[in-house]
């Protein structure tokens, strides 16, 4: 088997491919001797049908599927041994690929379209100038954590009167237009009406101020003019929605109202764990430095951008631009217009270029993740899901094996490996070019951020 390349220009080369029958016949055969052992079929004893029927049955798809592994194996362990740093995956050649008769020949030629990545200069230094913003861990924001937290371990309480976040609780009984009962009507125990959900303004004013006990009229298809709404609180189809009355007699049985936590010691150990926290100052430096903490990885991700966008700026050389389009619209067929791609075609090459330029600060720094780095990564990540729903201490060994869980899928662990190179890159970055300081104050941040 031969294999060459011939270079077209510095982006784009042809990769042949050889293949003669000394190269694939002892592997048919193989694969046939294979088929005849096994084979059952009537008239013949198990391992006895003749080779001349197996040929007949099965040399064309034996053939075609070791040519087609032979020729993919050749073309991956030349590209491995040569070095050649690809973009995208080799496509056949459309003007000097010939077509293979496999019922004819013998020796067949393989051709191979390959675009090149360019050589790239991933050098970072101190003439390379970007702010790092930091956000201002100011009174105003700490209150609006602490208020936060607060919310976040509240408890639901009765209230005397309807107000306007209320949950109101009672019995629904649909009326007629004069306001009577319908004796069969729809009826509904328990029904939970939010206040938050709740949409006319005249409905809110006629619950809000109401006591548990009072009796109202109320139009729901006003009160909820989503349908999905009004077919979840009274049980019934849509097309119900259209034939029944949506006046209801609303009677109130209960007013819940969510209260915010006390700042408390009670609090602090549901929030902290007992006795990590033990006073309002305590709370609120750990406040302080929850927001630092939160925030430097906001602060970082921006710096992140800004030197994504700065070092994509920098790069010069040229990009295989045809090859990268024959190769995405081939990958994509049926999913991607050429149109679409024109449209998205220079976010497109900057995501290319941002990858090659990673790859070479990779390659130069020689910077590594280590599976251990993962699993922390993956523990992290778990305990701040948890800590989103309450629950802030967590025993070991649970998060372990949620993590554990998270890493057997292949595209969670894709995604923390490039998170943790995405870090360390920032980190490099910090150590290595000229960085500004900047306070900011955190919604002035925010939109620096949507504006990336």
């Amino acid at each position: 088997m031969q294999v060459t390349r011939e270079n077209k220009d510095d982006l784009n080369a042809i990769i042949r491919i050889q293949v003669e029958k000394k190269d694939y016949e002892k592997a048919v055969n193989d694969k046939l001797k294979d088929y005849k052992r096994n084979a059952n079929m009537p008239g013949f004893r198990p391992g006895m049908v003749p080779m001349g029927m197996i040929k007949r049955m099965y040399y064309k798809p034996v053939l075609l599927e070791e040519i087609n592994k032979l020729v993919s194996e050749q073309l991956t362990k030349y590209i491995d041994d040569e070095k050649l740093n690809i973009l995208g995956e080799p496509l056949s050649n459309k003007d000097e690929q010939k077509d293979v008769d496999f019922d004819s020949q013998e020796d067949f030629e393989f051709v191979f379209d390959i675009g090149l990545a360019p050589e790239v200069d991933a050098e970072m230094s101190k003439k390379d100038k970007l702010t790092y913003y930091k956000i201002d861990a100011n009174k105003k924001l700490i209150d609006k954590h602490a208020d936060s937290y607060a919310s976040q371990y509240g408890e639901m309480v009765d209230g005397e009167e309807v107000q306007e976040e209320d949950v109101v609780k009672g019995t629904l009984s649909q009326l007629t237009s004069e306001g009577e009962v319908i004796e069969g009507g729809i009826t509904v125990e328990n029904a939970s009406l939010s206040m938050k959900v709740v949409k006319d303004e005249e409905v809110k004013k006629q619950l809000t101020g109401a006591k548990v006990g009072d009796v109202l009229q109320i139009d729901l298809k006003k009160a909820y003019p989503s349908d999905a709404e009004l077919t979840r609180l009274l049980n019934i189809s849509k097309e119900q929605l259209e034939t029944e009355s949506m006046l209801f007699q609303l009677t109130i049985e209960e007013i819940s109202r969510w209260k915010k936590a006390e700042i408390n010691q009670e609090f602090f150990d549901k929030a902290f764990g007992e006795g990590a926290v033990t006073s309002e100052e305590e709370f609120r430096n750990r406040l302080r430095e929850e927001i630092e903490r939160a925030y430097a990885q906001n602060s970082d991700y921006k710096l992140f951008l800004d030197l994504k966008s700065k070092m994509t700026g920098k790069f010069k050389s040229d990009l295989p631009e045809e090859f990268i389009r024959r190769w995405l619209l081939e990958s994509n067929e049926g999913k991607l217009t050429e149109e679409e791609l024109d449209k998205d075609f220079e976010k497109v090459k900057d995501n290319l270029k941002w990858q090659l330029i990673q790859d070479a600060i990779i390659k130069k720094f020689e910077l590594k993740v280590e599976p251990e780095e993962i699993e922390e990564l993956a523990r992290q990540q778990v305990l701040m899901q948890f800590r989103q729903y309450g629950m802030a201490n967590i025993p070991e060994e649970h998060l372990n094996n949620y993590a554990a869980e998270m890493l057997k899928k292949d595209q969670e662990r894709r995604r923390l490996y490039e998170q943790r190179f995405q870090e360390k890159i920032t980190q490099l970055a910090k150590e290595t070019v000229k960085l500004e300081e900047k306070k900011i104050k955190e919604e002035e941040f925010s939109k620096l951020f949507e504006d990336k």
